[in-house]
C-alpha cells in the first residue's frame, strides 16, 4: 500500500508544495533516458507515458538536480544501480559548485544526502542518486554561504531526508532565497540534510496536475 502525500504546507509566509515518501511503500525512481532509445526524457509526459506502457500509474514527479546542455545531467546520476553520469567535482561555476554540494541517493529502503566528497569516499552504492548544489542543510546546519537577506530569489525545488526517516520534496509556490529555502526544510519539514535540486524551472506533476515550463534531465517519480 503506498504512503505517498502532496499537500501544500506554509513556512515562513511561503506556500510549497511537498511530497512525502515513505521508501518501505512508495516506489521512488530516477529517470534520464529512455531505455528503448536512448534519448532523455524531456517532460513529466513522456516519462508519464513510459511508466504507463510498464503497467504503472504516476502518482507524483519534480525536476532533479541541475543540467547541461544535451540535456545531461551536470553531476552524478545513477539509475538502477548504473552511473550514467559520473561525480562532477568542479570547484567553480553556478550554484552547483557553491560548496558544499551533495548527492541525494536511495537504495532500497534507506536514503541519504550526503556531501559529494564525503560520498565519494562512502560509495553507497545506491540503487538511484543525483549531485546537484548547493547543500542547503547538512546535519542540520545551514550551508555556511547562506544568509537571510540574500537577494536571490527563485522558485526552487529541492530534496530532505528527514527526521522521521521520510524522503521529502518541496517546490515553493513563488520565489524564494537559498535562507528560507534551507530554514524550510530545517524547521518545518524538520530534515536534518537536504539538497537543493534546481530553480526557475522547478515544477511538479500529479495525476491531476503539471506545472512544467521547461525542458529536465532528470526526473524523479513515485509510481505504484
Amino acid at each position: 500500500m503506498q504512503a505517498l502525500e502532496v499537500k501544500q504546507v506554509l513556512g515562513a509566509g511561503q506556500l510549497y508544495t511537498v511530497a512525502t515518501i515513505d521508501l518501505r511503500k512508495d516506489r521512488l525512481e530516477l529517470h534520464w533516458l529512455n531505455p528503448t532509445t536512448r534519448t532523455p526524457y524531456h517532460t513529466f509526459s513522456e516519462v508519464q507515458a513510459r511508466l504507463a506502457k510498464q503497467g504503472q500509474r504516476l502518482l507524483f514527479a519534480t525536476n532533479s538536480g541541475i543540467y547541461a546542455p544535451g540535456p545531461k545531467p551536470l553531476g552524478l546520476h545513477v539509475e538502477k544501480g548504473q552511473t550514467l553520469v559520473g561525480l562532477n567535482r568542479a570547484r567553480s561555476g553556478g550554484n552547483f559548485a557553491l560548496l558544499p554540494n551533495g548527492v541525494f541517493w536511495i537504495k532500497g529502503t534507506r536514503a541519504g544526502v550526503t556531501e559529494s566528497q564525503t560520498y565519494r569516499r562512502v560509495d553507497p552504492r545506491p540503487t538511484f542518486a543525483t549531485q546537484s548544489g548547493p547543500l542547503l542543510v547538512s546535519k542540520g546546519q545551514l550551508h555556511p554561504s547562506f544568509n537571510r537577506g540574500g537577494t536571490s530569489f527563485k522558485v526552487r525545488n529541492g530534496v530532505g531526508v528527514c527526521r522521521d526517516g521520510k524522503v521529502r520534496f518541496a517546490i515553493s509556490a513563488g520565489p524564494v532565497n537559498f535562507y528560507s529555502f534551507a530554514v524550510f526544510f530545517r524547521d518545518t519539514l524538520k530534515c536534518p540534510d537536504a539538497l537543493y535540486l534546481d530553480g526557475s524551472i522547478s515544477a511538479y506533476a500529479t495525476p491531476d496536475r503539471n506545472t512544467q515550463l521547461a525542458e529536465f534531465a532528470g526526473i524523479w517519480t513515485v509510481s505504484r
